[in-house]
């Protein structure tokens, strides 16, 4: 586990260094998350390929899926620390909130529809003209 740890802090320490060297829109900690997705995605081997550290980090990542709610009460603690502003910015915060699952389900939906229809035409175009009418 403490190679798993290690494995995902340096990962995240590699995104925090990118961005703040490029200036990245995008957070650390996100850009370093996207870094250890595409190392285990392009490995030696393939996908498919079973490495000790490959089964450390995906026993240490359930390990720490399993305690997800525990990663959340910083965020809680911070949310009552900041009720003063929660009061008097409650409807931009609100605008932003709605605003942003809105568009992230219109973008979802939209990602979904291609990529059924792509799929769809690479098996015959007769059913691209199904799923039109159905």
């Amino acid at each position: 586990m403490i190679s798993a740890l290690l494995v995902l802090l340096v990962c995240e320490l590699a995104g925090n260094a990118l961005h703040q060297m490029l200036g990245l829109p995008v957070p650390g900690p996100v850009i370093g998350m996207s870094i250890l997705a595409a190392a285990l995605a392009f490995r030696k081997g393939g996908a498919s390929s079973r490495s000790p550290i490959t089964g450390s980090l995906e026993r240490t990542a359930e390990t720490l899926i399993r305690h997800m709610g525990l990663l959340f009460v910083p965020a809680g603690v911070g949310l009552i620390a900041e009720v003063g502003v929660l009061r008097s910015e409650w409807l931009p915060i609100a605008a932003g909130l709605i605003g942003s699952t809105l568009l992230s389900l219109a973008v979802t939906g939209l990602v979904m529809h291609w990529s059924i229809r792509r799929r769809a035409s690479r098996r015959s175009p007769d059913t691209v003209h199904d799923l039109e009418r159905g």
